[in-house]
């Protein structure tokens, strides 16, 4: 699935495949590939080695603290880290909160944040859902009250990504029932170590804690730490919302996934026959390579607007749609080419704790979790309905 890279290009991607090798801790390698699930304390090793290289943030310019990397060099290297057995990594910091800060923050906030983030020395989440606020955040209730020079913060945040793994999370809060409701929506950075501020886990269906649920009670934020003036939160969400929706990781992580499904065809047979040599299952396939190609392509012009400071517009739930729902194919592909040896749901396996052997191939007691796992995938980022809602609405007119 290469596309058109010159020479020079390929070298550079080998010189980062080359650094991921020889890096990668083994421990963390042996876990990615097996599936089970990272501690906190392993993700944020691999975090800061990438930090330290200057990798962490390879989408930014030099000129914020990036590595500089060309449109291109920009692509190569988030897919050589991914296909070379890294994990995914905690792109909060990176990909949405640096690049808000470095548009709306003060001086003081690039100083105080944005070189933490560059070194992955601090670990951020997203705070926006709520029990009765997902999709539609204007709904939102999480209420931040001024008192003097501070923020007095109560209320709840849910289904946030790695909270458990943050250090700090840019949250949207509500300053003001005044209005229409995305007017009195404010954005605030929350030091999760704050008093007044508990973390519960969510243990999704496939055994994983990726999930959080974060309780405010009278927590204490400082004025220098809102993004923006009071009330512009709206603004600020939806500018981060088209970087959420237009991450290119999602379309390595399609690349890993379909090397893994063409793994699986190679040893899984079907009446004596491999599943490589069945021709419906390989038309199923190549049609969803000819999909990936395509998100791939997409992901390069989206990272040439970037670069160019131009905004991301529909394309970003374009982008959103169509890699997510490769995404989806994928693990159902993976689900059908495993039979019944994938269907089994153990966590203990998952959680690399079992102590009764796996029936059937070792590579397919991932297959069930994932499978649901990708189902889930719809909502995150802002749920398909939604981004068809506005494709409707700003694309079409209706």
């Amino acid at each position: 699935m290469h596309m058109n890279f010159s020479a020079d290009e390929l070298a550079f991607e080998q010189t980062v495949a080359t650094f991921v090798a020889e890096n990668l801790p083994a421990d963390i390698k042996d876990k990615v590939d097996r599936g089970i699930e990272l501690t906190r304390e392993e993700v944020r090793r691999w975090m800061e080695i990438l930090g330290q290289k200057g990798w962490a943030a390879t989408n930014w310019d030099k000129k914020d603290g990036g590595p500089g990397f060309t449109i291109a060099e920009k692509f190569l290297a988030e897919d050589a880290i991914f296909m070379n057995g890294a994990p995914k990594m905690v792109h909060f910091g990176t990909r949405m909160v640096g690049p808000v800060l470095l548009a709306f923050g003060t001086e003081e906030q690039k100083a105080k944040y944005v070189p933490k983030i560059l070194t992955s020395e601090e670990v951020w989440c997203q705070g926006y859902s709520e029990p009765q606020a997902g999709s539609d955040l204007a709904q939102l209730q999480c209420a931040a009250v001024l008192d003097g020079d501070e923020y007095v913060v109560n209320g709840t945040k849910i289904w946030t990504t790695s909270a458990h793994c943050a250090d700090r999370m840019f949250a949207l809060v509500r300053t003001s029932k005044e209005g229409r409701k995305q007017e009195g929506i404010t954005c605030l950075l929350i030091d999760l170590k704050a008093p007044g501020v508990e973390i519960r886990p969510i243990i999704t269906l496939d055994g994983k804690h990726v999930f959080n649920q974060e309780f405010f009670g009278n927590v204490r934020v400082p004025v220098s730490d809102r993004v923006g003036e009071e009330g512009d939160g709206w603004r600020i969400a939806k500018f981060l919302l088209g970087h959420e929706r237009s991450n290119a990781t999602y379309v390595s992580m399609n690349k890993r996934n379909l090397r893994k499904l063409k793994e699986i065809m190679a040893d899984q047979r079907a009446d004596g026959e491999r599943l490589a040599d069945d021709l419906g299952f390989v038309r199923k396939v190549a049609d969803l390579e000819q999909d990936m190609l395509a998100t791939t392509t997409m992901a390069m012009r989206q990272l040439a607007a970037a670069s160019a400071d131009k905004p991301m517009g529909t394309e970003a739930s374009i982008m959103k749609l169509r890699v997510m729902d490769a995404y989806k194919q994928c693990h159902e592909l993976m689900m059908e080419a495993g039979a019944y040896y994938a269907q089994p749901f153990e966590r203990g396996h998952i959680r690399g704790e079992a102590n009764t052997e796996w029936v059937g191939p070792d590579y397919l007691y991932r297959m069930s979790p994932d499978y649901f796992e990708s189902r889930a995938m719809s909502i995150a980022g802002g749920s398909h309905e939604i981004q068809k809602d506005i494709l409707a609405k700003r694309a079409l007119g209706l």
